[in-house]
């Protein structure tokens, strides 16, 4: 079909289904490295020497500078080009990946962790953005809906593969091989991007604004920083006062954007998104969203090995049925294209609630005995509503961005996307340990039915969103109808 191919930018005729996999391919390897690490954490403490605050910043060190660079590296794509900055950020990531299977200490892992989250943060952006220009019509629905199952299994998928590594110690590599199994990967992506990525052209007339850069960077660092840490050292009073300059960081940000704006220059966050209430909308309903999957997967991983004795390969094979449902959700949701995005989105979602309700009444009521099986049917559910549901999403929130301002539009929503992991994951894991040792007794079904709260309350906020949104989308088609009728 006509829509399921799409001239470059360049005009070079190209077949984005395959740029589109490697594009995936250099995002898989990001996603899958975030949760692959954390099964590898106690093996490279004991073989490092590592303290628990060290071992904490191997992941730690990784998210700040990912999230940090989202927006900025989403902006550099638009003005410097969307493919370089996508092959730099791969080799930038894979180089990085040999340093942290090398690394000779818990110093040299952290600090070639950090540089991975650079490379990550230069590649991601481009991704969704690159897909939204080659893509049209049917086809970018399909593309999206991919996406969501990328996702899904880069999250569940790490553990397995992490757990599996580590177990196997390939050549008495220990831990090392989770990094450098990037390497042969990396190199592909790099080698054979380079020849089937479409070419865009960047927007050479474009400035960067450095301090926006570093207002932004700053802003996110303030608030992710204490998120991470708080939970673990007990909420000290510097975690408090960073979280409460976040504020004026962000409102002087804001600011410097707008005074670019009336000076008709290059804003970092264009004001036009920030002025369009159905581009914040979605970033509202990203944040929301992705708040909390990893939160309920980090504490049902705690609640399935130490709770109930399972390995973390068994652990792995509890939550397959999750990817399995994103899966067929994902290839649902894609036959529809980019046709009643908010409906799906609605739909999705309700199946959302409706799954971890299940899930929560599930883990409250453990059968026994406990096996690998034991969760798959709510599970299933959960990422069924998932697949059907981030499609549309994505769609949502990018269709209001221009095509021009396509990496700056992606990068905002990646990086507020990773903005409400880590406060979804600090709020979950709060709720869960609270709940546990209440009492001085370890009770996990109601640890994991406390914690599980806060899922409810966000899928039930997503879905008032989205019929505010509806609300407001039937309110103008009418006044567009009269409109035309009196003319």
């Amino acid at each position: 079909m006509a829509e399921d191919r799409a001239a470059s930018a360049s005009g070079r005729d190209t077949n984005p289904w395959v740029a589109a996999m490697l594009l995936l391919m250099g995002n898989f390897m990001n996603l899958i490295d975030v949760s692959i690490v954390n099964v590898a954490l106690p093996s490279i403490q004991t073989n490092l020497d590592a303290s628990a605050s060290q071992i904490e910043w191997v992941s730690a060190a990784y998210v700040l500078a990912f999230a940090a660079g989202l927006l900025p590296f989403g902006r550099f794509g638009d003005k410097l080009g969307r493919k370089r900055l996508f092959l730099w950020g791969v080799g930038v990531f894979t180089l990085a990946s040999g340093l942290c299977g090398f690394a000779v200490s818990i110093e040299m892992l952290i600090g070639s962790r950090a540089i991975q989250g650079i490379g990550g943060a230069m590649m991601v952006p481009q991704v969704l953005a690159i897909m939204h220009t080659i893509f049209s019509g049917e086809a970018r629905g399909k593309a999206f809906a991919l996406t969501g199952v990328i996702a899904s299994l880069g999250a569940v998928l790490g553990p397995l593969i992490g757990g599996g590594l580590t177990t196997a110690d390939l050549m008495g590599l220990d831990w090392r091989p989770i990094f450098l199994v990037n390497l042969p990967v990396g190199l592909f992506v790099i080698l054979a991007g380079m020849r089937v990525i479409p070419m865009q052209k960047p927007d050479t007339q474009m400035t960067i604004d450095w301090l926006g850069v570093v207002l932004f960077a700053g802003a996110i660092t303030l608030v992710v920083l204490p998120v991470i840490e708080g939970a673990l050292l007990g909420w000290p009073l510097w975690c408090l006062i960073a979280l409460a300059a976040s504020v004026p960081m962000g409102a002087l940000f804001v600011w410097r954007q707008v005074q670019l704006a009336r000076e008709g220059r290059t804003q970092l966050l264009p004001v036009s998104l920030m002025r369009n209430g159905g581009y914040l909308s979605g970033i509202a309903m990203v944040m929301l969203h992705f708040s909390s999957i990893p939160g309920m997967f980090l504490v049902l991983a705690i609640y399935v090995q130490t709770g109930f004795g399972l390995s973390p390969l068994e652990s792995g094979m509890a939550t397959a049925p999750f990817p399995l449902g994103v899966m067929a959700g994902s290839y649902i949701t894609g036959r529809f294209g980019n046709r009643k995005l908010l409906i799906r989105l609605a739909i999705g979602t309700t199946i959302l609630l409706g799954g971890m309700a299940f899930l929560r009444w599930t883990t409250g009521h453990p059968p026994e005995p406990f096996t690998p099986l034991s969760l798959a049917l709510p599970l299933a559910t959960c990422g069924l509503g998932m697949g059907l549901a981030i499609s549309p999403l994505f769609q949502i929130v990018l269709e209001a961005v221009p095509g021009r301002d396509a990496g700056a539009g992606s990068g905002a929503m990646q990086a507020f996307q990773q903005v409400g992991a880590a406060i979804g994951i600090a709020v979950v894991s709060s709720l869960f340990f609270v709940r546990l040792h209440q009492g001085g007794v370890e009770d996990y079904p109601a640890a994991m039915q406390h914690a599980l709260i806060y899922q409810l309350c966000t899928f039930s906020t997503i879905l008032i969103i989205v019929a505010l949104r509806g609300r407001i989308q039937r309110r103008e088609a009418t006044r567009a109808a009269q409109a035309e009728a009196a003319e």
